[in-house]
């Protein structure tokens, strides 16, 4: 357990109902559970609204594989076989993150976000975020006013260090343009995207 505090458990039921306790600050997720799969549970957690950090863990190494984890609310997707050092990496990566978002609210306008309630607002109009959503629209308010390339987006919130040849990124913006009205978030042709301050 390399210093953490863990407890395990082999069925998703479980893991769902632990999910719900606000003791855990990260759950690592296999996709092969014996009474339901992994992306089930991840669907449940994320449908709650709960923000918990979860790196999933699976044998399963195709490119949509790990879109489909990544789009379903994973914060990472690790496959196996892995070394314990990456897994460990990561998990430390993810827990800082989490520590230096805490009690946070990024804004850029009338645009706010609350990195802990894990809401959204534009002016007084909540906005209904999926999780991915709400790591690109954090990530590009960090960055407020600067130029982001689709690579260093699909760094930031997809955990990619490559590019998977996809239109995610785009899709994705469309969604949040969608849910932000016009103008929040400019094309900036040929480099990237732009949140204006």
């Amino acid at each position: 357990s390399a210093g953490y505090s863990t407890i395990a458990v082999d069925r998703g039921k479980d893991a769902v109902a632990l999910a719900r306790d606000d003791a855990f600050d990260l759950m690592i997720l296999d996709l092969g559970l014996p009474d339901f799969d992994g992306q089930r549970v991840l669907a449940q957690i994320r449908t709650r609204g709960e923000r918990l950090p979860v790196i999933i863990l699976t044998a399963r190494d195709g490119v949509e594989d790990t879109v489909r984890g990544l789009e379903g609310g994973a914060d990472d997707y690790v496959t196996k076989p892995f070394r314990f050092e990456e897994l460990l990496a990561r998990l430390r990566l993810r827990l800082r993150d989490e520590a230096t978002t805490e009690s946070t609210v990024l804004v850029a306008g009338i645009l706010k976000l609350d990195l802990r309630s894990r809401r959204a607002s534009v002016g007084e109009r909540v906005v209904e975020l999926t999780a991915r959503e709400f790591a690109l629209l954090e990530t590009m308010l960090r960055h407020a006013g600067q130029v982001l390339s689709r690579g260093q987006l699909l760094s930031h919130v997809w955990g990619y260090d490559f590019d998977p040849g996809s239109n995610v990124v785009d899709v994705y913006v469309r969604y949040l343009r969608r849910k932000l009205g016009d103008g929040v978030i400019e094309t900036v042709r040929g480099m990237g995207y732009r949140l204006r301050a």
